[in-house]
């Protein structure tokens, strides 16, 4: 189905006004620049802005980065319900509130660049280059890649990697030069229509056909676990925590202007969160019942523009649209980040555009190794990370110069192996266990070792 198929004039110009909103709050934000600044300050508003965020700019950069992934919870939301509240909402609630009332205390907000930098000020030099190579590892935007490709695959009759390279290039035309300014005024606009689309399908659904629809669900839509084990569904809350070691977390409160701004931030997002998750598992529950028979990859949407009137298409589309761009560029812009000021150590700007194109041209290859699935690439990608960082880094942030920089590198590499090692060699098809579990639990054992030969050695 082309949904564009459905569109009218309004829904064009809707659309269009929208993308030049997006692309002149760009402009703006560049010009309100400020000028003659040190070459070391000019590094410094690339990178965040000057630590100048306020918390409204800070709430919605936060907000509009984190929803790239529309086309994975939509789908999940469609087949399980509110198994995606769970999984993809809940978890991640707890985490983000633990970042805003705990770790934001233990951390320095006003010297690092990058959560690589800090890892550095925690360990030492050579934990700074590994946590920078597996934050890269996170942050390579497959699957908000795949997202915009399957986007525009909706409007076009396109293959998944033309669909993928058409995307990364026109992120790259807003979004390349302007750096952390870039993205915050683009999210700010972004932000307010990403929300109203997916609440305006509740609105509409509920007008349209009162609650009626949700009841005549299956009985595991409404079930904490789905069809799914309870392992399972906790091991997307080990997922989640990873929030805890997650670079664009830390970037946005490093470019706050002070931890107050960041902890009220985190706290009113993961408000709109709230809101956002539910707009969304309720429509696409909404979508199950009313088309039983759509693909679960484009039921939610393909119900969206069967429901709304036109006018309202368009601006579901550019809700859509500006959910997955505003991950995607904040994704690309970190990793740009983290590979001029982790990698290189620089700080040219000239290392910065190259690791965007280079991170970019990765995204699109990838997203074809993974053929699109968008789910495997969140518990593959986000295993490894998560399990070489997730404990290590908590470790050194509760207990600071208690494990040497040999010890974190040792540690991280121990666990991103046993990761890896388990879910290829089958182990994880044959006890049913996740891969992160087996990562974590080695994190956890030699950092205990390490912990107890470094109090008997007192």
């Amino acid at each position: 189905m082309n949904f564009l198929d459905s569109f009218n004039f309004l829904d064009y110009f809707i659309l269009f006004l929208i993308l030049l909103i997006t692309f002149a709050s760009v402009f703006i934000g560049h010009k309100l620049k400020k000028k003659n600044l040190t070459q070391k300050e000019s590094f410094l508003d690339l990178m965040l802005m000057g630590r100048s965020l306020t918390t409204p700019l800070f709430v919605a950069t936060l907000v509009a980065t984190w929803y790239g992934g529309i086309f994975g919870t939509a789908k999940i939301a469609f087949e399980s319900g509110i198994y995606n509240f769970i999984t993809q909402g809940i978890f991640w609630y707890l985490s983000y509130l633990i970042f805003a009332f705990y770790i934001l205390k233990k951390i320095d907000t006003r010297s690092p660049t990058t959560l690589a930098e800090l890892i550095g000020t925690l360990f030492g030099k050579k934990s700074q280059k590994l946590a920078a190579i597996f934050n890269i590892l996170n942050l390579v935007p497959i699957v908000y890649t795949i997202s915009l490709s399957l986007l525009i695959q909706m409007m076009f009759d396109v293959s998944l990697i033309e669909g993928a390279i058409y995307g990364i290039l026109i992120v790259f035309a807003y979004s390349l030069f302007g750096g952390f300014r870039a993205v915050v005024f683009s999210d700010l606009i972004q932000f307010f229509v990403m929300i109203s689309a997916v609440v305006l399908v509740v609105l509409f659904s509920f007008y349209s056909f009162g609650s009626s629809p949700l009841l005549s669900l299956p009985a595991s839509y409404y079930s904490l676990t789905g069809q799914y084990s309870i392992l399972e569904t906790i091991s997307w809350g080990v997922i989640a925590v990873s929030t805890l070691v997650d670079p664009n977390f830390y970037q946005r409160a490093f470019a706050a202007k002070n931890k107050v701004v960041a902890k009220k931030g985190i706290i009113i997002s993961t408000c709109i969160w709230i809101i956002f998750d539910l707009s969304l598992t309720i429509g696409a529950m909404y979508a199950r019942s009313i088309m039983p028979d759509a693909a679960s990859e484009y039921g939610y949407f393909e119900y969206a523009f069967n429901l709304l009137p036109n006018g309202l298409k368009g601006f579901f589309l550019a809700g859509i649209m500006a959910t997955v761009l505003s991950t995607l560029d904040s994704y690309l812009f970190l990793c740009g980040s983290i590979i001029s000021v982790d990698l290189f150590k620089n700080n040219k700007k000239i290392n910065y555009y190259l690791g965007v194109i280079t991170i970019g041209m990765i995204s699109v290859a990838l997203a074809g190794a993974f053929d699109g699935d968008i789910k495997n690439v969140w518990k593959s990608l986000g295993s490894i990370s998560s399990s070489a960082l997730l404990i290590p880094v908590l470790f050194g942030i509760m207990f600071p110069k208690k494990i040497s920089d040999n010890q974190f590198v040792f540690t991280s590499l121990s666990a991103a192996i046993a990761t890896i090692y388990w879910r290829l060699s089958g182990f994880k098809s044959l006890y049913q266990l996740d891969e992160l579990y087996i990562g974590c639990s080695a994190s956890l054992i030699l950092l205990s070792f390490f912990w107890f030969k470094s109090k008997k050695s007192l």
